[in-house]
Order: structure tokens, then sequence, then C-alpha cells
């Protein structure tokens, strides 16, 4: 397992790597799309502290929500809750809050579980700010991102759940039958055209890896297309 950790590092989590290179490249689009993010109120929906502090690009404030746990200490830019913003009561008081500029979400919308929790997740996004940047990893893309595996998210679901309690380049290794279903069930990535379903009023981008598009981006900047 600590070879196994240390090959996914080296591909993907670690500083210098390739997957880190991706996420830079990624933020400075983000700065690109909203050049004046310095001095925006950020709503960062499923994000960690951890990614805004490593990050090239800096808001003036941002709130965290998310499902899991955040940190005891973070800065006086961050805060955060534990909320599920697909609830309708947490949209609504989250919206009643007010002052927010831009939505953020990075690598979320696919695990919300199901069409009718995305819908849910989207009209949080409507919701919280005229502006917005949901990024999701692309169905068709050859390696599946969460896995690290080429071709994982083809395979049938039970195949899935048996591979991904052997597959080296897992972020965590299920130990059971059940840990490993639960880690594959809720993954839905999602297609250029569901994104265009779900939010038509945004432009979609495509980040792209060796000529192949990786990552779908909603983006909503607010100028006339």
């Amino acid at each position: 397992m600590p070879h196994s950790r240390a090959l996914r590092n080296r591909f993907v989590d670690a500083p210098g790597s390739l997957g880190e290179k991706l996420r830079i490249a990624r933020w400075e689009r983000l700065r690109r799309c909203f050049p004046g993010i310095e001095g925006m109120r950020v709503v960062d929906l499923g994000g960690t502290a951890e990614m805004w502090l490593r990050a090239p690009v800096r808001a003036k404030h941002v709130h965290l929500i998310n499902l899991e746990e955040h940190p005891a200490e973070l800065p006086d830019w961050i805060t955060a809750e534990v909320a599920d913003v697909t609830d309708p009561a947490v949209a609504a008081e989250l919206a009643g809050h007010g002052g927010y500029d831009l939505v953020f979400s990075n690598s979320t919308i696919e695990h919300v579980g199901g069409h009718s929790q995305r819908r849910k997740f989207v009209s949080a996004v409507e919701r919280l700010a005229p502006l917005h940047w949901i990024q999701t990893p692309y169905r068709y893309f050859p390696v599946e991102p969460h896995f690290v595996a080429p071709g994982f998210q083809f395979l049938p679901l039970g195949a899935r759940a048996r591979l991904v309690r052997h597959w080296p380049l897992v972020h965590s290794r299920p130990d059971s039958p059940e840990s490993a279903m639960d880690a594959v069930i809720n993954i839905e990535l999602l297609t250029r055209t569901e994104m265009r379903y779900l939010f038509p009023g945004s432009v979609i981008l495509s980040e792209r890896m060796l000529g192949a598009t990786k990552s779908l981006i909603a983006v909503r900047t607010g100028n006339p297309r």
C-alpha cells in the first residue's frame, strides 16, 4: 500500500506531479475568466481549505460548504460549514445571507447522487451568486480521474466495485465489498450534453490533456457571449 500511495502521489497528488500542474493551469484559467477574483466573495460547494491554501489564486473571502468536517483552524479569509447544498432549506439559508459574487465548485456535481440531486445542486448555484465556475471530469476522457484507471467508468458497476479493491492507484483502498460499492456507486461522470442541459445559460469550456477533453467547466462571467 505505501508503494501504491507513492505511485499515485507521483502522478496525481504531490507538488510537482502532473495532476498538480494541471490544477495550476486550471487556476490560471479561472483567473482569466474572473480577473477581479481577488476582490470577490466566493462560495465553494464541495471544496476544501487545503485546496485554496495551495492555490496560486486568492479570493477576498471563501466560504466552504462540504459534507466533510473542516479544519478547526482557518485563516480569516476562509470560513466553512458542514452542510448539504442540495437541501433546499440549506440553499435558501445561504442565499439569505447574500453577498456572494461567485459560486465555485470543483469535481463535486458528479458526486451529489443522481439527476434529481444534480438539479437541486444547479438550483443552489443559480440562487447563490450571479457568476459561477462549475468544473466536472468529462465522462469520455479515457482515464477515470478518481481512480486513475483507464476505461474504469465504462465497466459494469459490479466489476468496478471488485476492481477498486485491488487497483493500485486508488486514493483510499476499500476494505470490504460494501465500502467498495460505496466508493463507486456515487460517482456519475457527466457528458457535454448533460452539462449544457443543466447550465443552459452558461458557456461550457473544455479542459484538454493531450488533445482530449479531460474536464468540462460551466462558466458564467457576466459578460455577453
